[in-house]
């Protein structure tokens, strides 16, 4: 029997699954999380899955939109080699210049089958684990001062060993909610704040340095994801290493923010970067110029979930606090076993592919 496994099926779905609560953030409150996932099949029966969970607000593409992509690449990947990853986004590149979103989750798929194919976990493909934790990083949204204080200390007694405070806009709110999180949790978690671009830049430095009192790990993405030049004289300005998130798309992106020294650390995503080659090759240029990552989506699934859990476990340039936590907001899965995350720590597993088996009758149940 030959060994290639020529692609036949690329078959996309959306899903909707409820969250255990509604999450309040600087976007909104939502209480569902619609994702979208594909399958893809070989000619000799191997079979992956490739999951991205765009979140309105933060993401350029719709879930809507992701999927009419994957259906685009569908007929210009099939009978390319499933196993060459490399081949796939040069024929993906070559259709559609952008789509970061679908050729993520057809590059996860592709991953998941050759891991299963070959009998070797994702970590594998991408040249083997420098840890075998990974560490996540709690979240505490747009709540009042009391409401904030209880959570994190919730957190740190689960296990977690850092957080994530979401302040909107240069409030007196948010300082006392950033103060109480510090008074509550003493030096329990190292905290960050993220701004999800809610301030302006004429604002940002007065309001940043009223935090400095806290003992902050970062502050994130203060201003427009388009001003790269502001975060650069926003990080001249403060005292607390600051990261971009949003301002990170492609390469080009990650240059500009090094050149203009607009951070002290950048935030990826395998969604958002377009699939684990491309993320990986960014957290080692990002590391050549001194800056340290952080890594994941803080909604999703189990699958897009392992994959950032993957690809944290392969680069010394990942920091603790990885935010691929949405498995712990959401009341369903598409998966037999989802992720377990209560006390903040998950385990490398050496299962093939992603490590996780999509369970058919989940996603027939939440398929919209």
């Amino acid at each position: 029997m030959s060994d290639a496994h020529a692609i036949t099926v690329i078959e996309p779905f959306v899903v909707e699954v409820p969250m255990k609560a509604p999450t309040h953030g600087v976007h909104g409150t939502v209480s569902t999380q619609r994702s979208a996932l594909v399958r893809v099949v070989s000619d000799q029966g191997a079979e992956g899955w490739g999951n991205v969970d765009p979140t309105v607000g933060y993401s350029t593409s719709t879930v809507a939109a992701v999927v009419a992509t994957i259906r685009r690449f569908a007929p210009v990947l099939r009978g390319a080699d499933a196993l060459n990853a490399h081949r796939a986004l040069a024929l993906m590149e070559g259709d559609v210049a952008d789509g970061f979103e679908a050729k993520a989750a057809i590059e996860m798929a592709l991953f998941d089958l050759a891991g299963r194919v070959l009998g070797v976990p994702i970590t594998t493909l991408l040249g083997g684990r420098v840890r075998d934790e990974v560490h996540f990083n709690a979240w505490i949204g747009t709540v009042p001062p009391a409401q904030a204080a209880r959570e994190a200390d919730a957190w740190a007694t689960r296990g977690f060993r850092s957080a994530k405070i979401k302040v909107d806009g240069a409030t007196d709110e948010g300082v006392a909610r950033v103060a109480a999180v510090r008074e509550a949790v003493g030096d329990r978690l190292a905290l960050r704040v993220d701004f999800n671009e809610s301030l302006r830049l004429d604002e940002a430095v007065a309001f940043i340095r009223r935090l400095e009192p806290f003992a902050l790990t970062l502050v994130e993405q203060p201003i427009a994801r388009d001003q790269i030049a502001g975060l650069a004289e926003i990080r001249r300005g403060i005292g607390i290493p600051l990261m971009a998130d949003e301002s990170v798309t492609d390469g080009a992106s990650l240059i500009d923010i090094i050149r203009r020294g607009a951070a002290d650390l950048v935030k990826v995503k395998v969604m958002k970067q377009g699939g684990f080659l491309r993320t990986r090759a960014m957290i080692e240029c990002a590391a050549a110029a001194g800056l340290r990552v952080v890594i994941g989506h803080g909604f999703g699934l189990t699958p897009s979930t392992l994959a950032e859990v993957a690809v944290a476990a392969v680069s010394k340039a990942v920091i603790d606090g990885c935010e691929a936590v949405g498995p712990l907001k959401m009341a369903g899965d598409v998966v037999t076993e989802p992720v377990r995350l209560d006390t903040g720590v998950v385990r490398l597993s050496d299962l093939p592919g992603l490590g996780t088996t999509v369970d058919a009758d989940a996603v027939a149940r939440y398929r919209i």
